[in-house]
């Protein structure tokens, strides 16, 4: 019986062959899983679960949500894209909203970090303090 530190360490090593240049490849990802599905070794479940859980945690972390009140222009836009690429590399997919709860400023999310500097985030920091 496998124990939970090898299937941990399979999930890894099968993630880490699906990277390329640093990004995960869909058609590598799809592949190594009908792969394991074909072969079915000991604990093939479990070891497809915990990849599935690091391809998730891969693709929210490609994934950048920005809120802002207004719409920003196309310069302002690029200017935040490069910056965030430049913060969090290559293969990054930004994609801009428009929420007018924030009042004014701007909500940045990757992954599970959050950026804000929205005035609406401001008032309700004011708010707790009281």
């Amino acid at each position: 019986m496998k124990t939970n530190r090898q299937i941990k360490r399979e999930a890894t090593q099968i993630f880490r062959a699906c990277m390329v240049g640093g990004l995960l490849d869909e058609n590598r990802v799809r592949r190594a899983v009908q792969q394991i599905i074909a072969a079915r070794p000991r604990g093939y479940l479990q070891t497809l679960f915990l990849f599935r859980r690091l391809v998730k945690l891969d693709i929210d972390r490609r994934n950048a949500k920005v809120e802002t009140a207004l719409p920003l222009s196309s310069d302002l836009q690029t200017a935040v894209q490069t910056g965030l690429t430049r913060a969090y590399g290559r293969g990054l997919d930004t994609s801009f909203a428009q929420n007018p709860a924030l009042i004014a400023g701007m909500r940045i999310k990757v992954g599970s970090d959050v950026y804000d500097g929205s005035i609406n985030a401001r008032l309700n920091a004011i708010e707790q303090s009281f």
